[in-house]
């Protein structure tokens, strides 16, 4: 049976004429050529040129062949070109999941900036929720989860990103004189607007509150981080998020300031523990790294 090499051979010679000029779009030897053509008439059982003053012509059944081969060589060096483009850095597709506080700052700015230097790579991106993560892993929906928590007993390995921090995002109208960082006692007697109890941030803020006895004068409960940042643009009140969702939703008039002490959360890059991020992806959760650092 004739292997790619054959194929390789055959479908250069035919798609050329002659063996040198085989030789030349292979960069290989004339004799090289011919043993290997050779071969594979052997094993093929039937001649696939004759030759001719004009050069080697192919025989009927060599044209049968060929129609068969022709689609082989294609797929074969589109893997040739993408393995090139993969070692290089160059081509692949990259499908990357992130909770929405990461989606509208970090992640456009690091996809941004690695395009930059990786021309073809296109982007799959998504959101997700913690609930969510294993899930889209497990079917292949994605192939990296960017989240603030690595799921408990779940066949998944991770990457530490970076950190981030709880901030108070507030009008600049209702706290003018805000300290570098706000304890949270004076958040006391205040519109506030409670974000989210479960999850990671959810459950780092309730614990604090706690140990600190403050207990805040909750005005309305925000499912979202969005909903929370738009109410305090509408002038509802304040509230506290992650430095993310909180630089996202910068506009004129509203501020934000990390609290004291400093409540910081890790950052992960979380993939089945089968299915590790490819040289293309540890590259570009390089990049992320570093604008998660800057922010």
């Amino acid at each position: 049976m004739i292997n790619l090499r054959h194929i390789e051979i055959f479908h250069a010679v035919y798609s050329n004429g002659s063996v040198s000029a085989a030789a030349r779009a292979l960069n290989v030897s004339q004799p090289s050529v011919t043993k290997v053509l050779r071969h594979a008439e052997m094993l093929l059982g039937f001649p696939l040129f004759e030759r001719a003053k004009s050069g080697l012509v192919p025989t009927e059944d060599a044209h049968t062949l060929f129609a068969e081969v022709a689609e082989i060589q294609t797929r074969v060096y589109s893997l040739r070109q993408a393995s090139q483009n993969l070692r290089h850095g160059r081509g692949g597709t990259l499908r990357v999941s992130a909770l929405p506080s990461l989606s509208l700052s970090a992640l456009p700015d690091a996809v941004a900036r690695f395009l930059r230097d990786h021309e073809g790579v296109s982007f799959d991106l998504q959101t997700v929720h913690h609930d969510d993560m294993v899930r889209r892993l497990y079917e292949r929906e994605t192939d990296i989860v960017v989240s603030y928590e690595v799921p408990p007993a779940a066949p998944v390995s991770h990457r530490w990103l970076g950190e981030g921090e709880l901030v108070v995002l507030y009008r600049e109208a209702d706290m003018p004189d805000a300290p570098p960082r706000i304890p949270l006692e004076m958040l006391k007697d205040r519109p506030f607007i409670s974000p989210i109890q479960s999850g990671p941030i959810g459950r780092l803020l309730s614990a604090e509150l706690q140990r600190v006895g403050v207990e805040l004068t909750e005005v309305v409960s925000a499912r979202t981080f969005y909903i929370a940042s738009a109410l305090v643009k509408a002038g509802v009140g304040m509230t506290i998020v992650d430095n993310f969702t909180a630089q996202a939703a910068q506009a004129p008039g509203l501020a934000f300031r990390p609290i004291q002490p400093s409540l910081a959360f890790d950052i992960h890059a979380v993939h089945l523990q089968n299915r590790p991020p490819s040289g293309l992806a540890t590259a570009f959760l390089k990049v992320l790294s570093e604008v998660i650092e800057a922010l």
